[in-house]
């Protein structure tokens, strides 16, 4: 027969933080990504600052249409995270789903699941990061097909970027994107740069360009700006993060501009 064990109530209640990290990110992702958590993990996670995920469904091809169709699960994923307590700030990473759906409507469809949370697409913290640099001309890479890579080319001409380069590599499947090497993103990143831009943007936040954002401005001369490292970048600061971090890339010196 088993002995009967006596299970003791502690004589208090243990007192409770207000939170279990001072600050929270939250990140609605594609089902299918395989490197923006593990960017964030990298760049925005520590002992300060949580990081929490929310896939969504996503079907390849990467076409205008199936980015597109995203857009009604946003509000549903963005509601997935941390239900009912606040955050500091909420990513929707994905640039090209960006530009189709457009920042404005990502941010509404966020805000019915997380009111009054400071909304980041990679495309409007692109536009930041480039805007923190003064820059005016810039090169644009991107792994898309020219079908995708339009809309994106006409997004940063609206806004009164003048593209001196646009350069893509043709791929429609996002788990491939991620899976292109590192080193030869940055051999890619030479070649995409025109001598006369002031800034180069590489798209998507399937490819791990933060991994080598600073290589690359040694290589060119020139600030690199990535979908995750500007996103990266963007809730750092939100977050009342500051610290200088040039190892990584010169966005990560930058202030965050005031709205």
């Amino acid at each position: 027969m088993t002995a009967t064990i006596d299970i003791l109530t502690a004589s208090r209640r243990p007192r409770l933080d207000e939170r279990p990290l001072e600050k929270r990110v939250g990140l609605v992702i594609l089902a299918t990504d395989h490197t923006t958590e593990v960017d964030f993990q990298r760049m925005v996670a520590s002992n300060r600052i949580g990081v929490y995920v929310s896939r969504i469904r996503y079907a390849n091809p990467t076409t205008p249409e199936n980015l597109l169709k995203m857009q009604p699960s946003l509000t549903s994923g963005a509601g997935l995270i941390l239900p009912g307590e606040p955050l500091d700030a909420i990513i929707y990473s994905c640039t090209s789903a960006s530009v189709v759906i457009g920042d404005a409507k990502v941010e509404a469809a966020i805000a019915a699941a997380k009111p009054g949370v400071p909304v980041v697409t990679p495309t409007a913290a692109a536009v930041d990061a480039l805007r923190a640099f003064g820059a005016k001309r810039i090169s644009v890479l991107t792994p898309y097909t020219v079908e995708t890579s339009r809309p994106m080319a006409d997004y940063f001409a609206h806004l009164g970027f003048e593209i001196d380069r646009f350069t893509c590599l043709g791929f429609t499947d996002d788990r491939e994107m991620a899976r292109i090497a590192p080193d030869e993103i940055a051999a890619l990143a030479l070649d995409a740069t025109a001598p006369g831009s002031d800034a180069l943007f590489i798209s998507c936040t399937a490819l791990r360009a933060a991994q080598v954002a600073g290589r690359i401005e040694r290589m060119i001369g020139k600030p690199v700006v990535s979908s995750n490292l500007a996103t990266a970048w963007a809730c750092l600061r939100l977050c009342g993060e500051d610290q200088a971090r040039p190892e990584v890339a010169r966005l990560m010196t930058m202030p965050y501009p005031e709205n």
